[in-house]
């Protein structure tokens, strides 16, 4: 007798999202996954878990950030991987701060057609320099972890965390001309991954000046479109 086969399942869409230091694009992230209801993946927060959960690959990674040194892009897709291999085959999955790179890119492609997937949309969120400059440039941090803005959202006394009394830090990778120096390298090593997704149709622009209300329907009508 013929045994039908089971139809194969409508693998989830991925989206990765590109964006320069401080144009939003952690917020606008995870905001927009809980809308979707898909998986937000950030390389930090892949790396966090894995170190937590002690799996033989987030030691390794760990070896790496412990003496500095930057995780290697094959970990980085391992640890991917093995994060898309645990998810439901029907799971959206928004990518932040993956890939940087073409090199990352190319492997990014690969690990993603081992899984039966592929990328089907890239936004870039962009924004002037200046904006940038001013957004990063104004953060100050509280050793509570709770981050201010002196520009946006500052605090009620100059300097001063409102909840615990403590002083506010001024991280010295904020200060504008390291601020400039860092948007100078992400333009240097992502402009090219402009080109690679242009080339390929699935890159669309995304305006970040805007509030936080205006950039999230216009990020979710881009990955809608």
């Amino acid at each position: 007798m013929h045994r039908e086969e089971a139809p194969s399942r409508e693998q989830g869409p991925v989206v990765v999202l590109l964006g320069s230091p401080g144009v939003g694009k952690g917020t606008q992230g995870v905001r927009l996954g809980r809308e979707l209801g898909w998986a937000h993946l950030s390389t930090g927060d892949l790396l966090r878990e894995a170190r937590s959960a002690g799996a033989p690959l987030g030691k390794a990674a760990q070896e790496y950030m412990d003496v500095g040194r930057l995780v290697p892009d094959e970990l980085m897709v391992a640890l991917l991987s093995e994060k898309l291999a645990a998810m439901p085959e029907e799971q959206g999955v928004i990518l932040d701060g993956f890939p940087r790179t073409e090199a990352q890119a190319s492997a990014l492609d690969d690990a993603l057609d081992k899984a039966g997937r592929r990328v089907g949309r890239v936004v870039l969120l962009d924004a002037p320099e200046p904006v940038l400059v001013k957004r990063i440039s104004g953060r100050r941090l509280s050793p509570s972890g709770r981050v201010y803005n002196v520009h946006y959202d500052p605090p009620h006394r100059d300097g001063i965390c409102d909840d615990t009394g403590e002083p506010l830090l001024h991280r010295s990778d904020d200060r504008p001309d390291a601020v400039r120096t860092r948007l100078a390298v992400y333009r240097e090593t992502t402009a090219p991954l402009v080109g690679r997704y242009e080339q390929r149709g699935l890159l669309v622009h995304v305006d970040g000046q805007g509030a936080i209300d205006e950039v999230h329907g216009a990020l979710l009508a881009a990955v809608k479109a």
